[in-house]
């Protein structure tokens, strides 16, 4: 039998501890789930979760690096069925928003994540969310939709009200009362950066 190549089992080593961490972190949250059960459950060596992650809180950025690159596609969906892009721009928001309720990226991503890893604004995936926000109002100031504002900044101001109201859902006793409540505010918040006159 022919020997896979080295690079083909180091990906399914990470796949497997990815997806019992995943799946640990979802069901138990983090502080509960022990480095030797997630590892058991993938049929793996705590060895291999220090030698290819350095250790659970590494383990948990690859998990949510996972969780990022789904939430992208998710919302990329969304932008492609608007039909503007102003619409596009506000639903992809309130879209984001709304992810709090997911009861694994809640847990996982708005929850343990900060527990664990800091300030999501200091996140990797955190720079390119923000990148396209300021791609996407600075198109919006191109089309004359939008007031002229200082893109950069606006776009922080946008990506920072909804992850503050994102924590705040996924923290709230009634996280879909919460949500009712900072979607309408939020929707508000984006009306105010478009200009008067446009219908």
């Amino acid at each position: 039998m022919a020997r896979r190549p080295r690079s083909e089992m180091i990906s399914e080593t990470r796949a497997k501890l990815i997806a019992a961490g995943r799946h640990a972190f979802a069901t138990r949250g983090y502080a509960d789930a022990a480095a030797e059960d997630l590892t058991a459950e993938a049929g793996l060596t705590r060895g291999a979760l220090y030698h290819h992650f350095g250790g659970k809180p590494g383990l948990l950025e690859a998990v949510i690096a996972q969780i990022d690159m789904e939430i992208s596609e998710r919302l990329r969906a969304v932008v492609e069925k608007a039909g503007t892009p102003w619409d596009g721009f506000v639903e992809e928001c309130i879209a984001w928003i709304e992810l709090a309720l997911d009861p694994e990226i809640r847990r996982i991503v708005l929850l343990d994540g900060p527990a664990v890893l800091g300030d999501p604004a200091r996140w990797p995936s955190h720079g390119a969310c923000l990148a396209g926000t300021m791609t996407s109002i600075e198109t919006l100031i191109g089309q004359g939709t939008l007031k002229d504002v200082d893109p950069e900044a606006t776009a922080h101001l946008v990506n920072g009200a909804a992850l503050n109201v994102s924590l705040w859902i996924a923290s709230a006793e009634d996280p879909q009362a919460a949500s009712e409540q900072a979607i309408p505010a939020f929707r508000e918040l984006l009306l105010g950066l478009r200009k008067d006159d446009v219908t």
